[in-house]
């Protein structure tokens, strides 16, 4: 088996596609005949609904898991597409950060756990939450990369650098091997003339840090990506022929080339 990929999809700005990203690259990964888990991290656990289960009546998540009172096998559920199993979240996870302080070695506690069993897997997927907290810290150490959705706004150029920043503190600090995989830009609108502008700042500034991005992936604004969550469904059950399916077919065509 070819070397398991471990791949934290995150940004410190809230609304930007990351849990659809989250959801759509792992189902459709999945789909490609890959075997993946999805680990929601995130306590709003919209990757959870969002993929067809009932996140309020979980009994164990991903929170169980970082207070080591379960392992990521104890916690990990079958989805509706074949090969994607998801460790779901929900409100709980809201108390984590509380309870790990003070905890010796808590910003290894989700590598230890990934690690004993990655092996069965081809991706990891992991829904970071929108902000710097020791989940998203967690999530970083154990990645081997990290994607980055962009929505196509003004404001999107604001967050980069200090998330660039942040990857720069974990590779120091905790996970010395953490490389940025790919940039997302979501809710791409053709029509106007922002889109095109976002991704050539976005761009500009990766040029001037100095920074390797293997890929850069459009996601346009589609309607039926909007709709698929409170249908428990991924775009490409929901809507294959939609833009939003094609889009994210992409994205995990250039995720699975990358060496």
């Amino acid at each position: 088996m070819s070397k398991v990929r471990v791949i934290s999809i995150t940004n410190q700005k809230g609304g930007v596609g990351k849990t659809t990203t989250a959801i759509n690259l792992s189902a459709w990964l999945a789909n490609k005949g890959k075997k993946v888990l999805a680990i929601d991290a995130d306590q709003q656990g919209n990757t959870t609904s969002g993929i067809g289960l009932d996140k309020n009546s979980i009994e164990n998540t991903i929170y169980d898991v970082m207070l080591e009172e379960c392992s990521l096998s104890d916690v990990k559920l079958q989805t509706c597409v074949k090969g994607l199993e998801v460790v779901p979240a929900n409100i709980n996870l809201t108390g984590a950060e509380i309870e790990l302080i003070g905890k010796d070695g808590r910003e290894y506690i989700l590598k230890k756990e990934i690690d004993n069993i990655k092996e069965q897997y081809d991706f990891i997927i992991i829904d970071c939450p929108p902000s710097l907290n020791i989940i998203t810290v967690n999530a970083l150490t154990a990645s081997d990369t990290v994607l980055v959705p962009i929505q196509c706004e003004y404001f999107a150029l604001e967050g980069l650098q200090q998330l660039i920043y942040t990857i720069d503190l974990v590779q120091k600090g905790l996970n010395e091997d953490l490389e940025l995989e790919g940039i997302v830009f979501t809710m791409y609108d053709a029509r106007t003339n922002l889109s095109p502008e976002v991704v050539e700042a976005v761009k500009n500034i990766v040029k001037e840090l100095n920074i390797k991005v293997d890929y850069y992936a459009i996601i346009p604004r589609n309607v039926r990506l909007g709709e698929a969550p409170s249908h428990g469904l991924p775009i490409h059950l929901y809507d294959p022929k939609s833009k939003g399916s094609e889009s994210y077919e992409l994205l995990a065509q250039q995720v699975l080339e990358r060496e």
